[in-house]
């Protein structure tokens, strides 16, 4: 054991005990954040727009502070854009994190002082986790490569501004410096095909043994590497232990990942956002991720199938229920006041509370009625491809609401095939079962002949890819959307078919 391996384990062992007595103390510690945030912030703008002075108790704070998503709050970050101080927290944000917005185009997320560090703490107490369950720290010995976005800065109102991922590029730990890869030169690059091109190169030599990113841009660096090297990842990088992941649920891609590596490597799944860092899986064994209640956020939560309803509760962690899904509402150390997140998570375990991200608010499928989440299509898709021979790259799915004459509407299921079912009738058939079985509606409205069952399109292989392309969203933090309730990204993908 290298003395570099022995230290993190010492550290990982301190670390989780530390986890471990706030973990034991969810209410504690969530009351705590919530008075520190309010008690920090009253004599900001919005805190006097607000009264925070008082707001003493949760009743207090519902009232007096509306859920906003950001076009509600852009009018205070246009404040801070143009000079102001103390606007949404106190002084000014160190960054603006820029991510794709839905009406307004870009969105510039406040990052100050006090959030970019519970960020990388995040980060790091997420490998210490597994350090300390496992026992296996003898990756910190090997390379480490984050596929990201670029470092590099711009300024919005004398403030710098980038992706996430490039921001937290400056916050790399010096002790990982000399492992991490790919350098800061090719880091920088912009155009995602060259980078990736460059990133290979760089890696294809190295003793690699930690490899981390969103899955679909991971899975373009393995497929470049089996092309240029003729190896399985495996073969290539033989100590590569660990594979960390945020952003998409990682099921969907497994089979492919373990079939380009050549074997089975551990994984951590990491819940990110621009927004704030808000669970970690911190065990191998148990199902879900550990929901950061420590971290200068305050959690409320308001069940997914009210949301939209005038009479919705907004409701604490010591209120809610295992196996529900529900909005995210969070407020924090950078400023954002009751902002609704956009994910849907569901709780699988109260002690300590873990939960698993089984969607977007604004990402589902209701065009019959039928409430379609990510967690269930996402669900359909594994149970189809582990009882059969089949392997996914990629995929969405759209309702067909105006289908040819004389025949019901449906789900459609574009999906770019790794390799395409050898019985594509027992495939669809274990997809549509699944989701009859897990959907209560769905079944119903197939019952009733509403709907008929799904169909798939395929797509192209590299078609999802080529689709970013053509809009502008080639790697980097950008996704897929899963689940549509319109055809704009169906439509998108025509070009691409099979």
């Amino acid at each position: 054991m290298s003395l570099k391996s022995f230290a993190a384990k010492q550290f990982a062992k301190r670390i989780s005990q530390k986890t471990k007595t706030w973990a034991n103390d969810p209410i504690g510690t969530q009351d705590k954040v919530f008075n520190d945030l309010i008690a920090e912030a009253k004599n900001t703008r919005f805190g006097k727009d607000h009264t925070f002075q008082e707001i003493e108790a949760h009743k207090d704070f519902v009232e007096k502070v509306p859920i906003r998503d950001y076009e509600e709050l852009k009018d205070y970050v246009h404040g801070i854009m143009n000079g102001e101080s103390d606007v949404l927290w106190p002084g000014k944000p160190l960054y603006f994190a820029k991510t794709s917005g839905t009406t307004s185009g870009a969105k510039y997320i406040p990052i100050t002082k006090a959030s970019i560090k519970y960020q990388v703490e995040a980060s790091r107490n997420a490998i210490l986790s597994y350090i300390n369950e496992t026992g296996n720290a003898d990756f910190v010995d090997g390379k480490m490569i984050f596929l990201q976005g670029s470092p590099e800065m711009e300024e919005k109102g004398g403030i710098k501004l980038g992706r996430l991922s490039g921001i937290s590029a400056h916050y790399v730990p010096n002790y990982l410096q000399r492992n991490r890869l790919p350098s800061w030169e090719t880091n920088c690059i912009e155009d995602w095909e060259t980078k990736v091109d460059k990133i290979v190169e760089e890696t294809e030599n190295e003793n690699m043994t930690v490899i981390a990113g969103i899955p679909s841009w991971v899975q373009m660096y393995f497929e470049k590497l089996n092309a240029k090297s003729g190896k399985k990842v495996g073969e290539l990088f033989q100590n590569f232990q660990l594979f960390i992941y945020g952003g998409v649920n990682y099921e969907p891609y497994r089979a492919k990942f373990e079939e380009m590596i050549g074997r089975k490597v551990d994984s951590i799944e990491l819940f990110p956002a621009s927004e704030g860092f808000f669970a970690y899986q911190d065990s191998q064994k148990e199902e879900g991720m550990l929901l950061l209640l420590d971290s200068g956020i305050f959690y409320e939560f308001i069940k997914a199938d009210e949301f939209f309803e005038p009479t919705r509760k907004r409701i604490t962690i010591g209120e809610v229920e295992l196996g529900v899904d529900y909005a995210m509402i969070i407020s924090t150390n950078a400023g954002l006041w009751a902002y609704n997140l956009g994910d849907t998570v569901r709780f699988v375990s109260d002690s300590p509370y873990r939960v698993v991200v089984s969607g977007r608010i604004k990402h589902f499928i209701s065009a019959f009625g039928e409430h379609v989440i990510a967690k269930e299509v996402e669900e359909a898709l594994k149970t189809a491809v582990s009882q059969t021979d089949a392997l996914v790259n990629e995929f969405t799915v759209a309702p067909q609401t105006a289908p040819p004459p004389n025949e019901l509407p449906y789900h459609e299921w574009f999906i770019e095939f790794e390799k395409p079912p050898t019985d594509f009738s027992v495939f669809t058939s274990l997809m549509e079962e699944s989701m009859k079985s897990q959907n209560s509606y769905y079944l119903d409205l197939i019952a009733g002949n509403i709907l008929q069952p799904l169909k798939i399109s395929s797509v192209k292989t590299g078609g999802f890819q080529n689709y970013m392309k053509t809009i502008g969203k080639l790697g980097g933090q950008n996704k897929v959307q899963r689940l549509s309730n319109d055809r704009k990204l169906a439509d998108g993908l025509r070009p691409f078919l099979v």
